[in-house]
């Protein structure tokens, strides 16, 4: 049973999962082992079964993590936005766009490595996607509804705009030309422009 009471073993869990994180994301999953993972916390190889149990276990719990995180924040982000249609929209896009800058390792390892998964944990994670995109649908289809939108096809409109909204991880870069405050707008605003209905005539 994997041991995680005590301030020194929940900082020794926390510091397993981010360096996980960072040598999945260097290395990919199947060339990472654990005496690397041990080595780069600082711990001997044998006691990181006192806070995960196996290598697989790590994996899932990081997505996991991952993922509760991006849908629990998402309904905070709507919850401070205007009810509209629109502007909740507009706060999806946003909240997704900088999520994703920020933590580009989890995203990642998120989409990249889920095929690692065994078959029990890739259907548990599945369920989470599947609960964030249904999330923007619902969305799509209330802006739809209320003919702010054009969206002739709420789910498939929902999958093109996550991977647009998502794409600016593979290149961005800190330091970069533009900031995360103007990536997050041009975003935005490329992801309403496209199925904002435009007034007639």
């Amino acid at each position: 049973m994997p041991r995680t009471a005590g301030s020194r073993g929940a900082r020794t869990a926390a510091a397993i999962r981010r360096a996980g994180l960072k040598l999945i994301a260097r290395h990919g999953f199947a060339a990472m082992n654990l005496r690397e993972l041990a080595a780069e916390v600082g711990i001997q190889p044998g006691s990181l079964y006192n806070h995960i149990e196996t290598k697989q276990a790590l994996l899932f719990d990081l997505i996991r993590e991952h993922l509760d995180s991006l849908l629990a924040s998402t309904e905070a982000a709507l919850s401070a936005a205007p009810p509209d249609p629109l502007a909740q929209l507009r706060a999806f896009a946003a909240h997704h766009v900088l999520y994703h800058l920020e933590k580009r390792q989890e995203v990642y390892i998120a989409n990249f490595e889920l095929r690692a998964l065994d078959a029990a944990n890739y259907g548990r994670i599945i369920i989470l996607r599947q609960a964030y995109e249904a999330r923007l649908t619902a969305l799509l289809e209330a802006g739809d509804q209320a003919g702010e939108l054009t969206v002739a096809d709420p789910p498939v409109t929902a999958f093109a705009l996550l991977a647009m909204l998502t794409g600016v991880c593979t290149w961005y870069r800190p330091g970069g030309r533009l900031s995360k405050a103007t990536l997050v707008a041009l975003h935005t605003d490329l992801a309403l422009n496209g199925i904002r209905r435009r007034a007639s005539g």
